[in-house]
């Protein structure tokens, strides 16, 4: 034997929720686990002895959903707007000058990029507009993204540069918003496809690297071992992934889900030839269905609560694509052996991914599809039948209690919907495999945070929203580690502590399960991946 962890709380998370006193490691893997005794019978001459001291062990976190490594980027190259209680941007004005503290660092003519403005927690209650950032630089392109990543706004230099006028045309989906007397674009793009600041958000091959690099280190401290690509529409992407993983620079496992356009290319190009599919693996074409609860663009059987007054006292949002369009994409990802990863936040949308499911299994039938509906924060009851009726997985982003809960309910979808989204326990009292997720960089990544959000349901200012929601400590922790490694088809191999799977483990300061210490307030002390440590406090 390699290794043998004695004298600690190994929560296994095997099928009968096991906790053991040791386990014994070698060639990167799990050979046994037990009882201290047991498990030091089987030490050698060169076995390493590590003294838990009473702390507690898991498997490694996976990251169900989240998009590595943009948390990266934007810690190294862009500007942090996020507001109280993720970042201190409170206003307007602090919103300008942390732009303008980066314009005078960069070059004339380079872009100045801000990430994590959240309208509803600035004093003025209000988007930035185009006006706003031209007070940062009439020198630079300056864009600052929503925390939502469904919208942002860009400076006057910028819309020149991007060659955006009062005759620019509609975009295929979303909308420029425009002044009403002048039809002069703002300089907000709601819905709109990114590829309007593709040139902004550019990375490098080096600069890409550097993200990868950092964000590893993120991920790592918070005990995450397998990590996503949420959306991969670049294959050039794939093969600076590659690079850094050969390179010994990317420890942690990668789950890519790619947008439909570029799976076939990928597979064409054999991209990911030579690389160990245990460390890099392409799972899901994903797609969007609607957009954001906190920017009206989730799409929702009922109207939304607060009507904002330019939009009409009916409004429910929209679909992001045509519901032909998400129909065909599924039946072809389907036909073609695909998982499908689907973005719904509302539950018209949920409704709509569920026709479609069903309507391709129908024609092309399958099994073991574990088809996910991304978000699911407003689905019904009916449609979590629905789902464990098609096999499909609902992917949680319980994060939003906490974040947004108390706008939730008082503004976007009122209290009767805000104390059952993210409706993890009735998922639990179905049998429902289901996860929980961050959407990192929309929030920190934080799996243990995470936990305590889902079991807790208290919002930022210390509400509870949805009590009946709540689940256990256990519960919360399969979400992160074996119902998460199902969800990307990898349970044979990681997301529990059984003989045969890899070492992946995560060494917290507290036992979870215990009810001594919050969730939130455990600290991992240690992320060991294949046997190896790619971190300790």
């Amino acid at each position: 034997m390699d290794t043998i962890y004695i004298n600690g709380t190994i929560i296994t998370m095997d099928g009968s929720d096991m906790i053991a006193e040791a386990v014994a490691i070698s060639g990167g893997r799990i050979q046994a686990i037990g009882s201290e005794k047991d498990i030091l019978y089987l030490r050698t001459a060169g076995t390493q002895i590590i003294d838990l001291d009473g702390k507690t062990m898991l498997p490694g976190f996976i990251d169900a959903h989240s998009h590595f490594p943009m948390s990266g980027a934007n810690s190294l190259y862009r500007v942090d707007l996020a507001s109280p209680p993720i970042g201190t941007t409170s206003n307007m004005a602090a919103v300008i000058l942390r732009l303008q503290e980066k314009a005078k660092q960069t070059p004339v003519g380079e872009w100045i990029v801000g990430v994590g403005y959240d309208d509803t927690l600035l004093a003025e209650n209000r988007h930035p507009n185009r006006l706003d950032l031209d007070k940062v630089s009439t020198d630079h392109p300056v864009a600052a993204i929503h925390c939502s990543m469904h919208r942002f706004v860009v400076n006057s230099a910028a819309l020149k540069r991007l060659g955006i006028n009062r005759e620019a045309g509609v975009p295929q989906s979303g909308y420029i918003e425009r002044d009403a007397l002048t039809n002069e674009p703002t300089g907000l793009f709601v819905e709109t496809g990114f590829q309007y600041i593709a040139e902004a958000l550019a990375l490098t091959h080096s600069q890409q690297l550097s993200a990868i690099q950092q964000a590893a280190v993120e991920y790592a401290a918070r005990g995450i071992t397998t990590t996503q690509v949420g959306y991969l529409s670049d294959i050039d992407f794939l093969g600076n992934l590659k690079t850094a993983i050969k390179q010994k620079e990317l420890p942690l496992r990668v789950i890519v889900w790619a947008c439909p356009h570029i799976l076939d290319e990928i597979q064409q190009q054999n991209i990911l030839k030579g690389v160990d599919p245990d460390r890099l693996s392409l799972t899901s074409g994903k797609l969007f269905f609607d957009g954001s609860i906190q920017i009206y663009t989730a799409y929702l059987s009922k109207p939304y609560y607060v009507i904002p007054h330019d939009l009409p006292t009916d409004y429910s949002g929209w679909p992001a694509i045509k519901r032909d369009d998400l129909f065909g994409q599924i039946e072809k990802l389907h036909c073609e052996g695909w998982q499908v990863a689907v973005h719904c936040n509302g539950d018209a949308a949920i409704d709509a991914a569920l026709d479609a499911f069903a309507g391709a299994q129908q024609k092309y039938s399958r099994q073991n599809t574990r088809h996910v509906i991304v978000h699911a924060q407003t689905v019904r009851e009916d449609q979590l039948d629905r789902m464990k009726q098609l096999g499909i997985i609902p992917s949680f982003f319980s994060l939003h209690t906490y974040y947004w809960g108390d706008r939730h309910a008082a503004i976007f979808v009122g209290p009767e919907r805000a104390f059952r989204m993210n409706p993890a326990h009735s998922a639990v009292i179905r049998d429902m495999r289901f996860t929980i997720h961050s959407d990192t960089p929309v929030v920190p990544i934080n799996p243990l945070f995470l936990a305590w959000s889902a079991v807790q349901r208290q919002t930022a200012s210390g509400q509870i929203i949805g009590e009946k929601q709540r689940i256990t400590p256990l519960d919360a922790l399969k979400a992160l580690t074996i119902h998460a490694a199902w969800q990307s088809f990898t349970e044979t191999t990681r997301g529990s502590i059984e003989p045969g799977k890899f070492a992946d483990l995560v060494i917290l300061s507290d036992n979870p399960l215990s009810g001594r210490v919050e969730l939130k307030d455990i600290r991992v002390l240690e992320t060991i991946v294949e046997g190896q440590s790619i971190y300790t406090e």
